[in-house]
Protein backbone atom coordinates (compact mmCIF):
# COMPACT_ATOMS: atom_id res chain seq x y z
CA UNK A 1 0.00 0.00 0.00
CA UNK A 2 1.49 3.66 -1.06
CA UNK A 3 2.70 5.64 1.91
CA UNK A 4 -0.13 8.34 2.49
CA UNK A 5 0.80 11.80 1.42
CA UNK A 6 1.32 14.13 4.09
CA UNK A 7 -0.35 17.97 4.18
CA UNK A 8 2.03 20.46 5.60
CA UNK A 9 0.52 20.68 9.03
CA UNK A 10 0.59 16.66 9.40
CA UNK A 11 4.23 17.21 8.42
CA UNK A 12 4.90 19.55 11.29
CA UNK A 13 3.11 17.30 13.52
CA UNK A 14 4.89 14.54 12.54
CA UNK A 15 8.45 16.46 12.76
CA UNK A 16 7.40 16.86 16.34
CA UNK A 17 6.50 13.20 16.78
CA UNK A 18 9.71 12.41 15.09
CA UNK A 19 12.43 14.69 17.39
CA UNK A 20 11.11 13.47 20.27
CA UNK A 21 11.10 9.72 20.01
CA UNK A 22 14.23 10.38 17.79
CA UNK A 23 15.68 11.91 20.70
CA UNK A 24 15.13 9.48 23.17
CA UNK A 25 15.73 6.35 20.46
CA UNK A 26 19.19 7.77 19.45
CA UNK A 27 20.73 8.69 23.07
CA UNK A 28 18.87 5.65 25.63
CA UNK A 29 17.29 3.08 22.92
CA UNK A 30 13.64 2.18 23.35
CA UNK A 31 11.43 1.52 26.58
CA UNK A 32 12.52 -1.68 26.67
CA UNK A 33 15.88 -0.34 26.89
CA UNK A 34 15.45 2.30 28.92
CA UNK A 35 13.43 0.34 31.82
CA UNK A 36 15.91 -3.04 30.94
CA UNK A 37 17.66 -2.81 34.94
CA UNK A 38 13.99 -2.18 36.65
CA UNK A 39 12.30 -5.28 37.99
CA UNK A 40 9.10 -5.76 37.88
CA UNK A 41 7.56 -7.83 41.03
CA UNK A 42 4.21 -8.64 39.57
CA UNK A 43 3.28 -11.85 38.79
CA UNK A 44 4.34 -12.72 35.25
CA UNK A 45 1.35 -14.47 34.18
CA UNK A 46 -0.92 -11.85 35.10
CA UNK A 47 1.20 -9.32 33.48
CA UNK A 48 -1.02 -6.96 30.83
CA UNK A 49 1.44 -4.61 30.10
CA UNK A 50 4.71 -4.86 31.07
CA UNK A 51 6.84 -1.97 33.05
CA UNK A 52 8.48 -0.59 29.88
CA UNK A 53 4.57 -0.15 28.58
CA UNK A 54 3.63 1.65 31.80
CA UNK A 55 7.04 3.67 32.44
CA UNK A 56 6.68 5.09 28.86
CA UNK A 57 3.26 6.09 28.60
CA UNK A 58 3.79 7.46 32.25
CA UNK A 59 7.24 9.87 30.38
CA UNK A 60 4.40 10.35 27.40
CA UNK A 61 2.23 11.92 29.99
CA UNK A 62 4.92 14.09 31.71
CA UNK A 63 5.72 15.40 27.71
CA UNK A 64 2.91 15.99 26.86
CA UNK A 65 2.14 17.75 29.98
CA UNK A 66 -1.40 15.94 30.71
CA UNK A 67 -0.96 17.19 34.38
CA UNK A 68 -3.04 13.66 35.71
CA UNK A 69 -2.55 9.97 35.76
CA UNK A 70 -6.11 9.93 34.38
CA UNK A 71 -5.60 12.07 31.42
CA UNK A 72 -3.74 8.77 30.46
CA UNK A 73 -6.69 6.94 29.53
CA UNK A 74 -8.53 9.83 27.78
CA UNK A 75 -6.00 10.17 25.22
CA UNK A 76 -4.87 6.59 24.81
CA UNK A 77 -7.96 5.09 25.15
CA UNK A 78 -10.33 7.50 23.63
CA UNK A 79 -8.74 8.79 21.17
CA UNK A 80 -8.23 6.29 17.96
CA UNK A 81 -4.80 8.28 16.28
CA UNK A 82 -3.09 8.34 19.87
CA UNK A 83 -3.60 4.60 20.49
CA UNK A 84 -2.96 3.33 17.25
CA UNK A 85 0.64 4.97 17.66
CA UNK A 86 0.97 3.87 20.91
CA UNK A 87 0.50 0.19 20.13
CA UNK A 88 2.60 0.23 17.11
CA UNK A 89 5.48 1.64 19.17
CA UNK A 90 5.31 -0.54 22.02
CA UNK A 91 3.98 -3.71 20.11
CA UNK A 92 0.10 -4.01 22.33
CA UNK A 93 -2.72 -4.48 21.04
CA UNK A 94 -4.57 -2.17 23.84
CA UNK A 95 -3.39 1.28 26.01
CA UNK A 96 -3.03 0.81 29.71
CA UNK A 97 -5.26 3.14 32.34
CA UNK A 98 -3.06 5.45 34.81
CA UNK A 99 -4.84 3.84 37.48
CA UNK A 100 -2.81 0.34 35.92
CA UNK A 101 0.68 2.55 36.34
CA UNK A 102 -0.15 4.06 39.55
CA UNK A 103 -0.67 0.25 40.52
CA UNK A 104 2.61 -1.22 38.72
CA UNK A 105 4.81 1.99 40.40
CA UNK A 106 3.51 1.53 43.94
CA UNK A 107 5.41 -2.13 43.96
CA UNK A 108 8.55 -0.54 41.52
CA UNK A 109 12.04 -0.41 43.25
CA UNK A 110 12.34 3.08 43.49
CA UNK A 111 16.50 2.74 44.16
CA UNK A 112 16.28 1.51 40.55
CA UNK A 113 13.98 3.85 38.85
CA UNK A 114 17.04 6.23 40.36
CA UNK A 115 19.73 4.31 38.88
CA UNK A 116 17.94 4.79 35.50
CA UNK A 117 17.43 8.58 35.80
CA UNK A 118 21.10 8.51 36.85
CA UNK A 119 21.95 6.70 34.35
CA UNK A 120 20.29 8.56 31.28
CA UNK A 121 23.11 11.18 32.28
CA UNK A 122 25.62 8.95 32.27
CA UNK A 123 24.92 7.97 28.72
CA UNK A 124 25.39 11.12 27.96
CA UNK A 125 28.73 11.96 29.68
CA UNK A 126 30.07 8.38 28.56
CA UNK A 127 28.89 9.44 24.45
CA UNK A 128 30.94 12.81 25.40
CA UNK A 129 27.62 14.93 24.46
CA UNK A 130 28.27 17.12 27.05
CA UNK A 131 32.00 18.15 26.81
CA UNK A 132 32.21 21.10 25.39
CA UNK A 133 30.10 22.51 28.27
CA UNK A 134 31.99 21.55 30.93
CA UNK A 135 33.67 24.23 33.02
CA UNK A 136 37.34 25.12 32.10
CA UNK A 137 37.28 22.35 29.54
CA UNK A 138 37.54 19.60 32.93
CA UNK A 139 34.45 19.97 35.48
CA UNK A 140 30.84 19.25 35.00
CA UNK A 141 29.08 21.82 37.20
CA UNK A 142 26.56 19.54 39.30
CA UNK A 143 23.98 22.40 41.41
CA UNK A 144 22.90 20.32 44.59
CA UNK A 145 19.81 22.34 46.14
CA UNK A 146 16.29 21.53 47.72
CA UNK A 147 12.53 21.87 47.38
CA UNK A 148 9.52 21.62 47.91
CA UNK A 149 7.41 18.90 45.98
CA UNK A 150 3.81 17.98 47.59
CA UNK A 151 2.15 19.45 50.61
CA UNK A 152 -0.62 18.00 52.74
CA UNK A 153 -3.08 19.18 55.29
CA UNK A 154 -3.33 15.87 56.85
CA UNK A 155 -0.76 13.29 57.44
CA UNK A 156 -0.21 11.53 54.07
CA UNK A 157 2.95 8.58 55.31
CA UNK A 158 4.90 7.96 58.46
CA UNK A 159 7.78 9.93 56.58
CA UNK A 160 5.91 13.23 56.28
CA UNK A 161 8.23 16.53 57.26
CA UNK A 162 5.68 18.55 59.88
CA UNK A 163 6.17 22.41 60.20
CA UNK A 164 3.41 25.24 61.63
CA UNK A 165 2.15 27.08 59.58
CA UNK A 166 -0.30 30.23 60.90
CA UNK A 167 -1.19 28.16 63.42
CA UNK A 168 -1.92 25.06 61.44
CA UNK A 169 0.58 21.64 61.15
CA UNK A 170 0.92 21.10 57.46
CA UNK A 171 2.81 17.84 56.34
CA UNK A 172 5.20 17.97 53.49
CA UNK A 173 7.67 16.22 51.44
CA UNK A 174 10.75 18.28 50.34
CA UNK A 175 13.07 16.51 48.23
CA UNK A 176 17.28 17.69 47.71
CA UNK A 177 18.09 17.35 43.76
CA UNK A 178 21.32 17.24 42.18
CA UNK A 179 21.56 18.56 38.54
CA UNK A 180 24.13 19.41 35.75
CA UNK A 181 23.22 22.61 34.93
CA UNK A 182 25.05 23.89 31.81
CA UNK A 183 25.76 27.11 30.14
CA UNK A 184 23.69 26.43 27.25
CA UNK A 185 20.78 25.81 29.59
CA UNK A 186 20.29 22.07 30.56
CA UNK A 187 19.72 21.48 33.50
CA UNK A 188 19.55 17.57 34.32
CA UNK A 189 18.60 15.09 37.55
CA UNK A 190 22.00 13.23 37.84
CA UNK A 191 20.41 12.19 41.19
CA UNK A 192 17.43 12.47 44.03
CA UNK A 193 17.69 12.38 47.54
CA UNK A 194 14.11 12.38 49.59
CA UNK A 195 14.09 14.02 52.37
CA UNK A 196 11.74 11.97 54.73
CA UNK A 197 11.82 11.36 58.64
CA UNK A 198 12.07 7.39 59.27
CA UNK A 199 8.64 7.35 61.20
CA UNK A 200 6.05 9.55 62.54
CA UNK A 201 7.50 10.43 65.56
CA UNK A 202 11.40 11.30 65.23
CA UNK A 203 13.38 13.63 67.68
CA UNK A 204 14.88 15.66 64.88
CA UNK A 205 13.27 15.58 61.55
CA UNK A 206 15.25 14.87 58.52
CA UNK A 207 16.80 18.33 56.41
CA UNK A 208 18.70 19.03 53.55
CA UNK A 209 22.31 19.20 55.18
CA UNK A 210 21.81 15.53 56.22
CA UNK A 211 20.23 14.87 52.97
CA UNK A 212 23.20 16.43 51.79
CA UNK A 213 25.54 14.07 53.31
CA UNK A 214 23.88 11.38 51.97
CA UNK A 215 23.22 12.25 48.67
CA UNK A 216 27.17 12.73 48.07
CA UNK A 217 27.71 9.90 49.22
CA UNK A 218 25.96 7.84 46.18
CA UNK A 219 27.12 11.22 43.85
CA UNK A 220 30.93 9.87 44.77
CA UNK A 221 29.95 6.32 44.38
CA UNK A 222 28.23 6.88 40.97
CA UNK A 223 30.75 8.88 39.58
CA UNK A 224 33.88 7.93 41.20
CA UNK A 225 35.90 9.44 38.74
CA UNK A 226 34.45 12.25 37.17
CA UNK A 227 35.88 15.38 37.44
CA UNK A 228 32.96 17.55 39.15
CA UNK A 229 32.52 21.07 40.86
CA UNK A 230 29.71 21.49 43.33
CA UNK A 231 27.60 24.80 43.01
CA UNK A 232 25.83 24.83 46.17
CA UNK A 233 24.13 28.18 47.98
CA UNK A 234 24.91 29.66 51.18
CA UNK A 235 23.24 27.10 53.19
CA UNK A 236 26.31 24.88 52.54
CA UNK A 237 29.14 26.78 52.97
CA UNK A 238 30.59 25.35 56.43
CA UNK A 239 33.24 23.24 57.09
CA UNK A 240 32.07 19.37 56.75
CA UNK A 241 30.75 20.20 53.27
CA UNK A 242 34.33 21.72 52.39
CA UNK A 243 35.74 17.94 54.31
CA UNK A 244 33.54 16.22 51.67
CA UNK A 245 34.43 17.58 48.71
CA UNK A 246 38.22 17.56 49.68
CA UNK A 247 37.73 13.94 50.41
CA UNK A 248 36.10 13.68 47.40
CA UNK A 249 38.50 15.31 44.86
CA UNK A 250 35.88 17.91 43.96
CA UNK A 251 36.15 21.42 43.14
CA UNK A 252 33.23 23.98 44.85
CA UNK A 253 31.92 26.99 44.13
CA UNK A 254 29.57 27.88 47.40
CA UNK A 255 27.83 31.29 47.91
CA UNK A 256 28.92 33.05 50.33
CA UNK A 257 26.62 35.67 52.29
CA UNK A 258 27.83 38.27 54.90
CA UNK A 259 26.43 36.14 57.92
CA UNK A 260 27.30 32.52 56.79
CA UNK A 261 31.23 32.66 57.91
CA UNK A 262 32.29 35.83 59.30
CA UNK A 263 36.26 35.03 59.90
CA UNK A 264 36.11 34.48 55.68
CA UNK A 265 34.85 37.52 54.65
CA UNK A 266 36.85 39.75 57.10
CA UNK A 267 39.81 38.41 55.84
CA UNK A 268 38.84 38.81 52.25
CA UNK A 269 38.01 42.73 53.29
CA UNK A 270 41.59 43.06 55.19
CA UNK A 271 43.58 40.74 52.51
CA UNK A 272 41.75 42.86 49.50
CA UNK A 273 44.14 46.55 49.34
CA UNK A 274 46.78 44.36 49.49
CA UNK A 275 46.47 42.38 46.31
CA UNK A 276 45.26 45.09 43.89
CA UNK A 277 46.62 42.84 41.32
CA UNK A 278 43.51 40.81 41.85
CA UNK A 279 41.12 42.84 39.64
CA UNK A 280 39.72 42.43 36.35
CA UNK A 281 36.96 44.94 34.95
CA UNK A 282 34.51 43.51 32.12
CA UNK A 283 31.72 45.11 30.24
CA UNK A 284 28.87 42.27 28.51
CA UNK A 285 25.35 42.52 27.09
CA UNK A 286 23.88 44.73 24.36
CA UNK A 287 26.52 47.57 23.92
CA UNK A 288 28.56 46.89 26.56
CA UNK A 289 26.44 48.72 29.35
CA UNK A 290 26.31 45.68 31.86
CA UNK A 291 29.72 46.50 34.20
CA UNK A 292 31.32 43.83 36.10
CA UNK A 293 34.12 44.16 38.44
CA UNK A 294 35.82 41.20 39.48
CA UNK A 295 37.96 40.56 42.71
CA UNK A 296 39.31 37.84 44.75
CA UNK A 297 41.96 36.37 47.03
CA UNK A 298 43.43 33.17 47.23
CA UNK A 299 44.53 30.87 50.19
CA UNK A 300 42.63 32.43 53.21
CA UNK A 301 42.86 29.40 55.97
CA UNK A 302 39.85 28.63 57.45
CA UNK A 303 39.51 25.97 60.78
CA UNK A 304 35.84 25.18 60.98
CA UNK A 305 34.12 24.03 64.37
CA UNK A 306 35.62 20.47 64.14
CA UNK A 307 39.05 21.73 63.56
CA UNK A 308 39.52 21.20 59.77
CA UNK A 309 41.88 23.63 58.12
CA UNK A 310 40.75 24.28 54.85
CA UNK A 311 42.28 26.85 52.62
CA UNK A 312 39.88 28.84 50.25
CA UNK A 313 39.30 31.32 47.86
CA UNK A 314 37.25 34.33 47.92
CA UNK A 315 35.63 35.54 44.54
CA UNK A 316 33.74 38.81 44.37
CA UNK A 317 31.99 40.13 41.19
CA UNK A 318 30.34 43.88 41.69
CA UNK A 319 27.76 44.32 38.83
CA UNK A 320 26.03 47.56 37.24
CA UNK A 321 23.18 47.96 35.07
CA UNK A 322 20.67 50.39 34.51
CA UNK A 323 17.16 49.04 34.88
CA UNK A 324 15.58 48.85 31.12
CA UNK A 325 12.26 50.37 31.86
CA UNK A 326 13.06 53.01 34.87
CA UNK A 327 16.68 53.74 33.51
CA UNK A 328 18.16 53.67 37.11
CA UNK A 329 21.54 51.97 38.09
CA UNK A 330 21.28 48.64 39.67
CA UNK A 331 24.19 47.37 41.74
CA UNK A 332 24.73 43.97 43.30
CA UNK A 333 27.42 41.76 44.65
CA UNK A 334 27.94 38.25 44.22
CA UNK A 335 30.38 36.21 46.40
CA UNK A 336 31.54 33.03 46.75
CA UNK A 337 33.89 30.38 49.08
CA UNK A 338 35.90 28.38 46.12
CA UNK A 339 38.77 25.85 46.58
CA UNK A 340 39.98 26.94 43.20
CA UNK A 341 43.16 29.08 42.31
CA UNK A 342 41.59 32.02 41.31
CA UNK A 343 43.56 33.79 38.82
CA UNK A 344 42.72 36.60 35.90
CA UNK A 345 42.15 34.37 33.00
CA UNK A 346 39.30 32.11 34.63
CA UNK A 347 37.78 34.34 37.22
CA UNK A 348 35.19 35.29 34.74
CA UNK A 349 34.28 31.66 34.12
CA UNK A 350 34.14 30.38 37.78
CA UNK A 351 31.76 33.57 38.34
CA UNK A 352 29.57 32.79 35.53
CA UNK A 353 29.31 28.91 34.24
CA UNK A 354 30.43 28.15 37.78
CA UNK A 355 28.82 30.33 40.51
CA UNK A 356 25.72 32.16 39.03
CA UNK A 357 25.02 28.86 36.92
CA UNK A 358 23.36 27.64 39.79
CA UNK A 359 20.31 29.78 39.01
CA UNK A 360 19.92 27.10 36.45
CA UNK A 361 18.63 24.85 38.96
CA UNK A 362 16.09 27.09 40.13
CA UNK A 363 14.75 28.36 36.54
CA UNK A 364 15.52 25.58 33.89
CA UNK A 365 15.26 22.81 36.83
CA UNK A 366 12.45 23.52 39.63
CA UNK A 367 11.01 26.49 38.10
CA UNK A 368 9.92 24.31 34.87
CA UNK A 369 8.98 21.51 36.50
CA UNK A 370 6.32 23.60 38.71
CA UNK A 371 5.05 25.99 36.56
CA UNK A 372 6.08 25.12 33.09
CA UNK A 373 3.34 22.38 32.74
CA UNK A 374 5.31 19.46 34.41
CA UNK A 375 3.10 20.26 37.99
CA UNK A 376 6.02 18.76 39.88
CA UNK A 377 3.80 19.73 42.98
CA UNK A 378 0.92 17.67 42.11
CA UNK A 379 0.19 14.80 43.62
CA UNK A 380 0.00 11.89 41.16
CA UNK A 381 -0.77 9.55 43.53
CA UNK A 382 -1.75 8.86 46.83
CA UNK A 383 0.79 5.75 47.54
CA UNK A 384 4.49 6.81 48.74
CA UNK A 385 6.10 4.16 46.62
CA UNK A 386 4.40 5.07 43.87
CA UNK A 387 4.78 9.08 44.29
CA UNK A 388 8.68 8.68 44.08
CA UNK A 389 8.29 6.62 40.77
CA UNK A 390 5.98 9.25 39.35
CA UNK A 391 8.56 11.84 40.34
CA UNK A 392 11.83 10.36 38.36
CA UNK A 393 9.43 9.83 35.19
CA UNK A 394 8.98 13.21 35.48
CA UNK A 395 13.25 13.66 35.59
CA UNK A 396 13.05 11.88 32.63
CA UNK A 397 10.47 13.11 30.33
CA UNK A 398 12.09 16.70 31.63
CA UNK A 399 15.58 15.75 30.14
CA UNK A 400 14.12 14.26 26.70
CA UNK A 401 12.36 16.98 26.44
CA UNK A 402 15.51 19.39 26.84
CA UNK A 403 17.21 17.22 24.24
CA UNK A 404 14.67 17.41 21.91
CA UNK A 405 14.02 21.30 22.00
CA UNK A 406 17.87 22.01 21.59
CA UNK A 407 18.52 19.51 19.33
CA UNK A 408 19.32 19.60 15.89
CA UNK A 409 16.34 17.76 14.83
CA UNK A 410 14.08 19.81 15.91
CA UNK A 411 16.07 23.21 15.30
CA UNK A 412 16.34 21.78 11.59
CA UNK A 413 12.48 21.25 11.53
CA UNK A 414 11.27 24.59 12.92
CA UNK A 415 14.43 27.14 12.36
CA UNK A 416 12.30 29.73 13.94
CA UNK A 417 11.25 28.20 17.10
CA UNK A 418 7.80 27.21 17.98
CA UNK A 419 7.86 29.43 21.40
CA UNK A 420 8.22 28.33 24.87
CA UNK A 421 8.48 24.48 25.81
CA UNK A 422 5.26 24.61 27.06
CA UNK A 423 4.17 25.08 23.58
CA UNK A 424 6.37 22.21 22.49
CA UNK A 425 4.30 19.97 24.94
CA UNK A 426 1.46 21.62 23.34
CA UNK A 427 2.19 20.68 19.56
CA UNK A 428 3.67 17.45 20.88
CA UNK A 429 0.04 16.64 22.69
CA UNK A 430 -1.87 17.51 19.68
CA UNK A 431 0.41 15.51 16.78
CA UNK A 432 -0.38 12.78 19.39
CA UNK A 433 -3.70 13.30 18.96
CA UNK A 434 -4.54 14.22 15.41
CA UNK A 435 -1.68 12.66 13.29
CA UNK A 436 -2.21 9.47 11.57
CA UNK A 437 0.59 7.30 11.08
CA UNK A 438 0.63 3.94 9.22
CA UNK A 439 2.91 0.92 11.10
CA UNK A 440 5.47 1.52 8.12
CA UNK A 441 5.58 5.02 8.96
CA UNK A 442 6.31 4.38 12.36
CA UNK A 443 8.40 1.50 11.85
CA UNK A 444 10.62 3.91 9.10
CA UNK A 445 11.02 6.89 11.73
CA UNK A 446 12.58 4.87 14.33
CA UNK A 447 14.74 2.61 12.22
CA UNK A 448 16.49 5.88 10.01
CA UNK A 449 19.18 6.63 11.68
CA UNK A 450 20.16 10.14 12.64
CA UNK A 451 22.92 12.36 13.75
CA UNK A 452 21.42 15.13 16.55
CA UNK A 453 23.78 18.12 17.80
CA UNK A 454 23.89 20.46 19.94
CA UNK A 455 24.50 23.84 19.74
CA UNK A 456 28.08 25.13 20.76
CA UNK A 457 27.97 27.37 24.50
Amino acid sequence: MPVRVLDQDEQAQLAVIEASLATMYHFFGGPGELFRAVQDPRIPGLIIYTWAVLGFAGILMFLCHLGARRQIALMFRGNGPSAAKFQILLDVETCPHGDTLNAAASRVDPDQMQEVVTDMTRTLIRKKVLYRYRLLDRYFVVAIDGTGRLTFPERHCPHCLTAKHHGQTIYYHPVLEAKLVLPNGFAFSIMTEFIENPGEHPTKQDCELKAFYRLTKRLKKAFPRLPICLSLDSLFACGPVMSICEDNGWKYIIVHKEKSIPYIQEEFEALLPLAPENHLRARIGPQRKIKRDYRWINDISYVDTEDNEHAVGVLECLEEKRDADAGELECKRFRWITNFKLKTKRVTALANEGGRIRWKIENEGFNVQKNGGYDLEHAYTTDPVASKIFYFLLQMAHLIAQLTQKGSLFRRAFPNGVGSAKNIAFRLLEAWRNLRVDADRMKQLLEVRRQIRFAPP
